[in-house]
């Protein structure tokens, strides 16, 4: 019976849900990517601003108005696409953000080590601290939303205008050294062409994606279908301005091959720090990039969990999914189980590389499971009357797929660094099969004839 069928408690609200969106999309990780690529990168932004971005606005609000239960992504595909490819797309998207987890939490840990000053951030070259502190950011992100939206909600408050803030002053502290010394880099903003450069692309679109997640919290969203539109170009815009300022004002301190991918927001912070004779710019920018992370995985963690929750309710998964917890009101076991295999992913692709080769696969791989789910988006939007959006943001997926698959300079073993694209990949699929057979064969004992028919909506 639907009423019967568990529901989730309706807690966001317009000013949670922005938030929530902000500091779910928005990765203070990509700025030191982008400024170490050069000026070009300003240019890319707009571009998967525009190309991207914004058509996934139009697409995500479009279908949280067709279909306004929990479930996201598994919901609108399964409804449009029939129940195996919306397993399949839960599945990547539920492995995608795995990956994320930790090559995320990796960054935002190597720049809070630097709150502690010279003398105790060369331990963040560590593996065992580095893999310490990283477990327990996911955790903590987790575990917040683990015990209610009511508490976890304010992580992703916390992040999003943690990420505000560091915007904000990045802004000021580059104004203030472009006054003083002018810039540091010639803002020549027109990409170049370069095919160990190309891998970086694809990473430049997965940064500019995200909106789903707030999408797949339409059952605990009052008035989902107003909330959602409102909220998603509030942060699309933030979101742009926040990528392509942030991204000037670290070249106008530093030229790009002064910037690390993974230490730019220390050494930009020291270096202006130093013109600015502002000692402190430097741990305050660390710590608010540490919050900011926080907020992040907390939100892309309790979004991804509802797509195993209805999956468990349509019995494609152990009826433990579906259950939800008697007072806190979440899913907890899929935000267990999310914390469970993306701690064991870090762990993992530690081995046999360097930290740097390590982050490279980790990144590709989540670009490869998370974009694979955006061409049923997009099709889904396709179908609910959005052909432009659909067509442009389809275009870019297909593109940012192959960016993804070919291997960063930085890689020496092309080989190995393809084949373990190509293990993981397959893996996953194979995976997603393997468990939606046993799934359906075990349904098959029960009522075949619901599957796909019911929309979890929230409770009151």
């Amino acid at each position: 019976m639907p009423g019967s069928q568990p529901s989730l408690r309706r807690e966001l609200g317009p000013r949670d849900l922005t938030l929530f969106a902000i500091a779910a999309i928005t990765s203070t990780r990509w700025i030191p990517v982008a400024a170490h690529a050069g000026p070009g990168s300003v240019t890319l932004w707009l571009l998967a601003a525009v190309l991207f971005m914004f058509p996934l606005t139009i697409a995500v609000a479009a279908l949280v108005a067709k279909y306004p239960g929990a479930g996201g992504l598994y919901l609108w595909t399964r409804q449009d696409f029939g129940a195996w490819s919306g397993f399949l797309c839960f599945w990547l998207c539920w492995v995608g953000n795995a990956f994320l987890f930790p090559s995320a939490a990796v960054l935002y840990v190597r720049a809070g080590f630097s709150i502690f000053g010279h003398s105790l951030s060369p331990l963040g070259d560590n593996r065992f601290y580095l893999l310490a502190a990283t477990l327990t950011m996911v955790w903590i992100a987790l575990g917040t939303n683990l015990i209610g939206m009511k508490v976890g909600k304010w992580t992703e408050n916390l992040g999003g205008l943690a990420t505000g803030t560091v915007g904000l002053l990045l802004i000021v502290m580059a104004c203030l050294v472009w006054t003083g010394d002018g810039s540091a880099t010639p803002l020549h903003i027109l990409p170049k062409w370069n095919w160990g450069t190309i891998n970086f692309w694809a990473a430049i679109a997965y940064a500019m994606s995200g909106m789903e997640e707030p999408g797949m919290m339409a059952g605990e969203i009052r008035d989902p279908e107003r909330t959602m539109r409102r909220a998603g170009w509030i942060a699309s815009g933030f979101v742009a301005a926040f990528y392509v300022l942030a991204t000037i004002a670290f070249l106008v301190v530093l030229p790009p091959a002064k910037i690390s991918e993974v230490n730019g927001f220390a050494e930009v912070g020291d270096r202006a720090g130093f013109l600015l004779h502002a000692p402190w710019l430097s741990p305050l920018l660390a710590l608010l990039v540490l919050v900011s992370g926080l907020g992040l995985i907390g939100g892309i963690g309790a979004a991804t969990s509802r797509m195993p929750f209805a999956a468990g309710v349509d019995r494609l998964l152990p009826a433990a999914f579906a259950k939800i917890h008697p007072r806190w009101g979440t899913p907890y076991l899929s935000i267990l189980a999310l914390g469970m295999v993306s701690s064991a992913l870090l762990i993992v692709y530690q081995l046999g590389d360097s930290v740097r080769i390590a982050y490279d696969e980790l990144v590709s791989l989540m670009v490869i499971g998370g974009f694979l789910p955006y061409l049923f988006i997009f099709a889904s939007a396709w179908k609910a009357g959005r052909g432009l959006s659909a067509l442009s943001g389809g275009a870019i997926t297909l593109l940012a797929l192959f960016c993804s698959a070919v291997p960063p300079a930085e890689v020496r073993n092309v080989w190995l660094f393809e084949g373990k694209l190509a293990a993981g990949a397959f893996g996953m699929i194979a995976t997603a099969w393997f468990i939606y057979r046993r799934g359906r064969v075990g349904h098959r004992a029960g009522k075949p004839d619901d599957l796909g028919q019911r929309e979890l909506g929230g409770g009151d």
